[in-house]
This record gives structure tokens, C-alpha cells and sequence, in this order.
């Protein structure tokens, strides 16, 4: 007798592979807003001017810059646990040490010393998602991308929360100096899903050499026919989803009405909630769907749900229609990104994974780069209703290139086990 979806899915959230996505995921959100918003409102909190605060911001740099040191994780095996666990578990134990003396300065008294201290906790963090990311894509099956992908995404988004709001409660009542260091003690989820972490079942050769961990990455990858449509997708995918997020909050509050509290009980507390079920839902579905059916699909989903925008927009205030739209957008960007996130581990050769996919992750957050400093003054020439429907246009041509290109992402699902 075939089993039902769901009980597929609970053997599947079973399988080591999969659950040490989530405890991987947690370790990879946790220090995020350590030296982010957490950071900025113990600042703030302790009297330190907006302009130093404003300069610390810049700690965040190694999280986009991480490509460039990801070749050494590939050409470079440290001692224990292998190439890519044993990398993880340097990254989590450094973090561990920089968190504690993170909470051991107070930003009045040494703002520079924990602006040292930060960015190597961002540093470290990044480094650790370099090797996490490469993990997840060599010790996945193919048709377990989807699902350890959605569940990696449900662990970091936890983690935010409890590095963020969870964060910011307790130190109420701890003070900030224990807050850090009880966030130092959640690493310890991180380094328990790296010993437990299974070795990928055909573990690749790493690069001969560091010129080789260097420049093979691009060799391999511009080698391969429809290499440039490739990278025209990942540009273009989420583009029309990150173009109407850039502005959705603001949309809320000034254009439709709501206020701030009803904000962000809805859209950051219902909608975290709905990104999640989304992911997991969509990373679930791909098993059957595999990889091109899903990226149109929820790509689709994406594309419309910016239209439910243009509705509230048009409509006004509504609780109804608010509920509806943040969603629909949130269960379909967690869909989406399910998707997106599989795409990026199947065009990634196991022998340069932690380059190629830091490469390529960079190259997928130009979209959200570039579309936010113009969202403002086109608000102001066409009003919310048009831009909406601008974003929804804007999610066209990367599904029109994705049907262009199907039989190639076709192909990357039989090129998996090839690239080992």
C-alpha cells in the first residue's frame, strides 16, 4: 500500500540527513542578528551615538564577501571529521568564544574592541555558512534537496527569532552580558548536528591545489552549455518576490493604514509563521514534482501574490484582505525559496560546492540589492496600486527564461550524481 504524503514526509524529516538540517539551519541564523539588530539596540540602549552605530553596520561585509575565501574550504581538509564537518565544527567553536567575549565589553566603554569582536563573529559566521551550504548540497540526495533545504530554512528562521526578539526580552531581565552568553550556549545545537552529521555517501576529491579551488569553480561551471542563461535565472527568479518586499512594510503602515503593532503581529509574526509552512510544504511537494515543475510553480505563486498587494492597495484598509495577502506572499516566497535553494545545490559540483554555491548566492542577492533604492520614487510617480502590479511584471521574464531553459534544469537533476 503507498503511503500517504504526509507519512512520507515524517519518515523523511527521520532520515539523519534531514534532521541535522535543522539543528545545521539554527546554528546558521543564530549569529546573524548577534552583530545586527540585536547589537544595534544594545547600542543604543547603552548611549552610543548614531554615527558609530551607523558604522557598525559595515560588520555585516563578510557575509556578502564570503566567496572569497571560500576556496580555501575546498582545497583544505582539516584533521577531524572531514572536509566539510570539520570546518563547521572550527566555525561554531570560534563563534562560541567570540559570542562570550562579545558579551564581556560594554559598547560605551570599548565600542571598538566589540566592533573587532563582531566582525569576527560575523566573519566566523559566514565562514560557517560557506561550508554549511556546501554540506547541505554534497550530503542531500537529489530528490531530498527540496525538503532539507525547507527545513534548513525553518532552523535559521528560528534561530533568528530567538537571537532577535528572544534576545532583546531577556536581556530585560539578564542584562546583556548573560543574554550573549546564553546565546553562545545555543551554538552547542550547531555542533551537535555537525557530530552527528552523516559523511556524504560519495564524498568528491577536493581541488588538487589552491589555484585550482580558485579558478576550477568558474572553469566548470562556464564549461557547461547555458552556463550565462543559468545565471540570468538566479539573477531573475526571486526578483519580482524581492522587488515588493523591499517596500511591504512601509506599504502596511503608510499606504494602507495599519499600525505598527498590527504590522508586526501580522506580517513579521503570522507571516514567519507562513514562510515556514511554505518551505516545508513546498520542499515536501518536490519529491513528486522534482526540480523544474516546482521553480514554475512557486514561481507563479510568487508572481500572483504580489497582485493581492495591488488589491489591499486598491481596496484599503482590511484585516481580511491584510491576513490574506501576507499569506499568500509568505507561503509562496517559503515555496519558492525551497525551490530556489535546490536549484543553486544542483548546479554546484561537489568537488567546488562551498565556492560555487557562495558564488552563485551572491550572485541572487544582486536582485534584492539593486531593486530597493529605486522602489521609493517609483511609489511616489505611480502610487501602491501600480507598483504592485510593476512587481508582478517584474517576476515575468525570470519565469519566461526558466521555460526557456527547462530542459536544461531537466538535465540538472540527472547531472547530480555525475558531478560527485
Amino acid at each position: 500500500m503507498k503511503q500517504s504524503s504526509f507519512a512520507a514526509t515524517l519518515q523523511s524529516l527521520a532520515n539523519r540527513r534531514i534532521a541535522v538540517m535543522l539543528l545545521l539551519g539554527f546554528s546558521s541564523g543564530l549569529p546573524l542578528a548577534l552583530t545586527g539588530g540585536t547589537l544595534q539596540a544594545w547600542m543604543t540602549v547603552a548611549g552610543v551615538d548614531l554615527r558609530t552605530i551607523g558604522i557598525f553596520t559595515l560588520v555585516g561585509l563578510p557575509y556578502t564577501l564570503k566567496f572569497l575565501w571560500a576556496p580555501l574550504m575546498d582545497r583544505y581538509v582539516p584533521p577531524l571529521l572531514g572536509r566539510r564537518r570539520g570546518w563547521m565544527l572550527i566555525a561554531q567553536v570560534v563563534l562560541v568564544v567570540l559570542i562570550v567575549a562579545m558579551g564581556s565589553f560594554s559598547p560605551a566603554d570599548a565600542p571598538w574592541v566589540l566592533a573587532a569582536l563582531a566582525m569576527g563573529v560575523a566573519f566566523s559566521s559566514a565562514s560557517q555558512d560557506i561550508v554549511f551550504d556546501a554540506y547541505r548540497t554534497d550530503v542531500l540526495r537529489e530528490r531530498e534537496r527540496g525538503l532539507g533545504a525547507a527545513v534548513s530554512v525553518t532552523g535559521y528562521r528560528i534561530a533568528m527569532l530567538v537571537s532577535g526578539a528572544l534576545a532583546l526580552i531577556l536581556s530585560q531581565f539578564m542584562g546583556w552580558r548573560l543574554t550573549y552568553l546564553l546565546m553562545a550556549g545555543f551554538m552547542v545545537v550547531g555542533i551537535l548536528g555537525t557530530a552527528l552529521g552523516p559523511e556524504p555517501e560519495e564524498p568528491a576529491r577536493p581541488p588538487h591545489s589552491l589555484a585550482e579551488a580558485v579558478w576550477g569553480p568558474l572553469q566548470d561551471f562556464f564549461s557547461r552549455s547555458g552556463a550565462w542563461a543559468m545565471l540570468a535565472l538566479i539573477v531573475l527568479y526571486k526578483l519580482g518576490d524581492a522587488f515588493a518586499g523591499s517596500l511591504t512594510t512601509a506599504f502596511l503602515i503608510r499606504g494602507a493604514g495599519f499600525s505598527v503593532g498590527e504590522v508586526g503581529a501580522i506580517n513579521k509574526g503570522m507571516g514567519l509563521a507562513a514562510t515556514i509552512i511554505g518551505a516545508l510544504a513546498g520542499g515536501t511537494l518536490m519529491a513528486n514534482l522534482r526540480l523544474y515543475r516546482s521553480l514554475m510553480l512557486y514561481g507563479v505563486l510568487q508572481a500572483f501574490s504580489n497582485l493581492s498587494f495591488m488589491v489591499l492597495a486598491w481596496w484599503g484598509k482590511s484585516y481580511g484582505l491584510m491576513i490574506f495577502a501576507v499569506a499568500f506572499e509568505n507561503l509562496s516566497g517559503g515555496m519558492g525559496t525551497a525551490a530556489f535553494v535546490a536549484f543553486l545545490m544542483a548546479l554546484c559540483n561537489h568537488r567546488f560546492t562551498a565556492t560555487q554555491f557562495a558564488l552563485l548566492s551572491a550572485l541572487a542577492s544582486l536582485g534584492r540589492v539593486f531593486v530597493g533604492p529605486p522602489s521609493g520614487f517609483l511609489v511616489e510617480e505611480v502610487g501602491w496600486a501600480a507598483f504592485f502590479f510593476i512587481t508582478f511584471l517584474s517576476a515575468l521574464p525570470g519565469l519566461g527564461l526558466l521555460w526557456v531553459v527547462r530542459n536544461r534544469v531537466h538535465s540538472l537533476e540527472h547531472d547530480a550524481t555525475a558531478s560527485r
